[in-house]
C-alpha cells in the first residue's frame, strides 16, 4: 500500500498545509507498508513565541489533515492516529503519532483547495454581491467560527492586533525570534525553503529592508521616541475586510485542532475568501479574553486563531516556499 514512491507524492501536497511561521517543523518515517511515523524537528521549535509548544504540534495537526486529504485523493484514508507520549528525542527528532493507514478513503471535496490555499498579507477590495454570500454562508458551514462583519467593530478588532502585536515585538527575545523566520531579502539562503519572505508578507524590497532595520537595530531608539508602535502597525490592512474567530473545545489535544483548522482555512478558499491569520489576538491572553468576552465565544470553547478575511485586493504570490519532499523523510 504505502512505499517510498507513494510517500513522496502524498507529501508534495502534504507539505502545503499551514504552519507556524512556515517553519515546517514534520517529518515521516515509514515503518511499513501501512503505517507513518511523524516526527517533529526539534531544531525547529519557537521556545519565545511558543514556548509550550502547542502552535508546533497545531502545525502537526494540519499536516496530519494534509495526509488525511492527499490520501482519500488516492482511495486511501487514515485509519487511525496514536499520539504518543513519554518519547525520546534522537538525531533532533521527537515522535509525536503513529499513522495507520487502510483502504477505503474517498476524494474530500477541500481537497481541490489546497494548491491555492494561502496567507493573503496584503489589502482588501469591497465585498461584491458574491463575496457577500459567501460570508454570509460562514455561519453555517462551520461551528467553529464566530463571525465579525460591522466595520466599526472590525476597527475597534485592528486596532486591539496592533495592540497584541506590539505586546509581543516589546519582547527582545520574541522579535528576535520572528525576525530570524523572516525572509526579507532574496539573498537569504532559505528564502524559497522555509519561512515568512518579503513576497508572501506583501513587502516591496524597500519595506522589508525598513522592516528590518525597524523590528533590528532600530527598534529600541524607535520605541523610546515613540515611534515603533506606529511603524509596525498593521491596522490598515483591515479595511474591507471581516473578522472570523476560530475557537474549538477546551482541552483538546492541538493534533486535533490542527486538523480542524486547516479544514476551515481551505474551507474559506472553496468560498472564494482570501484569509490570514493574525495570531497575536489569541496568543495574547488580554486581547483573547476581550475577544471572547465581547463576541460571545461559547461557553467550553477557547479561541485559537482569528482570520482577517475578504476579496484579495491583488494576485496571490506566485509559487510556494516549502522544503523538499525529500527533506521531510527521515
Amino acid at each position: 500500500m504505502l512505499d517510498r514512491l507513494l510517500l513522496e507524492e502524498l507529501l508534495a501536497e502534504v507539505r502545503l498545509a499551514p504552519s507556524v511561521h512556515n517553519i515546517q517543523p514534520t517529518r515521516w518515517r515509514l515503518l511499513g507498508d501501512d503505517t507513518l511515523l511523524l516526527l517533529e524537528d526539534i531544531s525547529r521549535r519557537l521556545p519565545a513565541a511558543d514556548p509550550l509548544g502547542h502552535d508546533v504540534r497545531l502545525s502537526h495537526g494540519a499536516a496530519i489533515e494534509g495526509l488525511s486529504l492527499a490520501l482519500g485523493r488516492r482511495g486511501l484514508q487514515i485509519a487511525q492516529v496514536e499520539p504518543l507520549s513519554d518519547v525520546t528525542v534522537s538525531d533532533g527528532l521527537q515522535p509525536v503519532a503513529r499513522i495507520a493507514v487502510a483502504a477505503g478513503g474517498e476524494l474530500d471535496g477541500l481537497a481541490d483547495f489546497v494548491s491555492t490555499r494561502a496567507s493573503w498579507r496584503g489589502g482588501f477590495r469591497a465585498f461584491d454581491p458574491a463575496g457577500e454570500a459567501a460570508l454570509e454562508g460562514l455561519p453555517t458551514s462551520s461551528t467553529d467560527l464566530v463571525l465579525v462583519r460591522d466595520p466599526p467593530a472590525v476597527t475597534q478588532i485592528a486596532q486591539l492586533a496592533d495592540e497584541a502585536g506590539f505586546h509581543f515585538l516589546c519582547d527582545d527575545a520574541h522579535r528576535a525570534e520572528l525576525l530570524r523566520w523572516m525572509r526579507l531579502s532574496r539573498s537569504d539562503s532559505s528564502y524559497e525553503r522555509d519561512g515568512l519572505s518579503a513576497e508572501a508578507m506583501a513587502m516591496p524590497g524597500v519595506v522589508a529592508l525598513g522592516t528590518r532595520l525597524v523590528l533590528g537595530p532600530l527598534f529600541p531608539l524607535l520605541r523610546r521616541l515613540g515611534l515603533a508602535a506606529t511603524l509596525v502597525s498593521e491596522r490598515g490592512k483591515f479595511a474591507n475586510s471581516a473578522v472570523a474567530l476560530f475557537h474549538r473545545p477546551e482541552g483538546e489535544d492541538p493534533l486535533t485542532t490542527g486538523r480542524a483548522f486547516y479544514r476551515v482555512w481551505l474551507m474559506l478558499t472553496a468560498q472564494g475568501l482570501a484569509a490570514c491569520p493574525v495570531s497575536v489576538l489569541a496568543d495574547w491572553p488580554a486581547s483573547n479574553r476581550q475577544l471572547v468576552e465581547r463576541y460571545c465565544v461559547p461557553t467550553g470553547r477557547r479561541l485559537v486563531n482569528v482570520f482577517r478575511l475578504g476579496l484579495a485586493a491583488g494576485a496571490l504570490a506566485a509559487g510556494r516556499v516549502r522544503l523538499p519532499v525529500a527533506e521531510l523523510i527521515v
